[in-house]
């Protein structure tokens, strides 16, 4: 079935899709508003505000905000991400209201009560701690964090302990009303839905949502690249190698998805197949792109143990290097079939759908149809993707290393290596 699109009075979006055979509808509300919206002196309060968003109304309590959704048998959670933040459920087809009821009531009525919010502000203080202790975890911040020094794209979506202690319910309040305007927010379903009845519900409980919000646009992310690195006593050493990647909007992002795939998608990757098959060298290595409204950052993460750090960033950067001169179509094919099997696959999942749904709303304003995306993919040339590789590959790297990582090249060496080093990329990264 084709995505069904309406718009209400206050600029909010609501798409539905029908999905035969399927029984439950999963939905939620998607805003446009994430990690990177955080003013300085609020870094980790959207992560905050999503955890907080289950704690109570003025008509209910945490227990009947579970109790209504699993008496049931339903489920709702929430999410943030660097851009946008989810609230969402799972439910029954007849329980569609409730949920909807639900998820209005927490937008638009939470109290942020002091008590609860100080008791969840010590469960964040916990999963930060959590995170701190868990190596691959930091090593995906920290590189974050060197990509995009001092930028909000680049800091860590959970806050810091200093941060996360200080906000009040006030404060809540007033990035939610600042941040959460009707014109940039989606709702979706998919499922066992109809459009008409699923709008009409959806505008008895959320069509007095304010429209306006703050747009300001977050600050222009600028990538920066460069090394860190932090020694620790640990059995394997987390590293990730990345460089300036593509923004949703431009030509290259879809070329950048099938190029990382090919390097590091699969156990038939040349990354795969060449540093951990061939060589032994890692027991876990792939390649990554992420995108993000105005830039992106593609990488390379591997996990292996001290006595061979010295030797996996050279095949790495000669990976890299061979994929700068030639693909084949063997590899783009398989590539592409990869991505194809994916899109059906997650279509199959009603959860997976609706997310992917709202994120094309809010992106592109309007929902991409997988013939679209395959017609994208189609294009694509092995002439163009090793042209891209060169590209991307020159740009200044981002290095960081968390582990015993005392034999890991000097960063000036690992810029040596690359693709780019006899373009101008030495002197970029100096």
């Amino acid at each position: 079935m084709a995505v069904e699109v309406s718009r209400l009075a206050n600029g909010m979006t609501v798409a539905t899709e029908t999905l035969p055979g399927v029984e439950s509808v999963a939905l939620g509300v998607w805003v446009k508003s994430g990690a990177r919206n955080e003013r300085d002196d609020e870094h980790g309060i959207a992560h905050l505000l999503e955890h907080m968003a289950f704690k109570g109304t003025s008509s209910r309590s945490a227990f009947d905000i579970a109790a209504q959704i699993e008496n049931v048998g339903g489920e709702i959670n929430a999410a943030t991400s660097v851009e946008t933040t989810s609230f969402y459920a799972r439910v029954l087809a007849d329980d569609v209201p409730l949920a909807v009821d639900l998820l209005a009531d927490i937008l638009q009525d939470s109290t942020f009560d002091p008590e609860e919010l100080q008791r969840e502000q010590h469960v964040i203080l916990q999963e930060i701690g959590a995170a701190h202790d868990t190596p691959d975890d930091v090593v995906f911040d920290r590189f974050t964090e060197t990509a995009f020094r001092h930028q909000a794209l680049g800091r860590s979506i959970l806050g810091t302990p200093e941060t996360v202690k200080s906000f009040t319910s006030q404060q809540l309040h007033a990035f939610m009303e600042r941040q959460y305007g009707g014109e940039r927010m989606v709702v979706v379903a998919a499922g066992d839905v109809k459009h008409d009845a699923f709008v009409r519900e959806v505008e008895k409980k959320l069509g007095t949502f304010r429209a306006k919000s703050d747009s300001t646009i977050p600050q222009y992310a600028h990538y920066v690249g460069g090394d860190f690195r932090e020694g620790r006593d640990l059995m394997d050493a987390q590293i990730v190698l990345g460089f300036e990647g593509r923004a949703y909007h431009v030509r290259d992002f879809y070329a950048s998805q099938v190029l990382s795939m090919i390097l590091g998608g699969g156990m038939s990757s040349r990354l795969f197949q060449e540093v951990r098959e061939k060589r032994g060298l890692c027991y876990s290595i792939y390649a990554f792109h992420w995108g993000f409204s105005d830039t992106g950052i593609f990488g390379v993460h591997a996990a292996t143990g001290e006595g061979d750090i010295r030797k996996l960033l050279p095949v790495i950067a000669q990976e890299l290097h061979r994929t700068s001169e030639s693909i084949g179509q063997e590899e783009l094919d398989r590539a592409r079939a990869q991505y194809r099997a994916g899109l059906i696959m997650s279509a199959e999942s009603p959860a997976s759908r609706a997310s992917q749904i709202a994120r094309q709303l809010l992106l592109f304003g309007r929902p991409v149809g997988r013939d679209e995306l395959m017609e994208r993919l189609n294009a694509l040339t092995v002439e163009r993707l090793t042209d891209l590789s060169s590209r991307l590959f020159s740009t200044r790297p981002t290095l960081a290393a968390v582990g015993p990582i005392g034999s890991l090249p000097a960063y000036d060496n690992v810029v040596d290596a690359l693709p780019g080093a006899h373009n101008g990329l030495r002197r970029a990264a100096s």
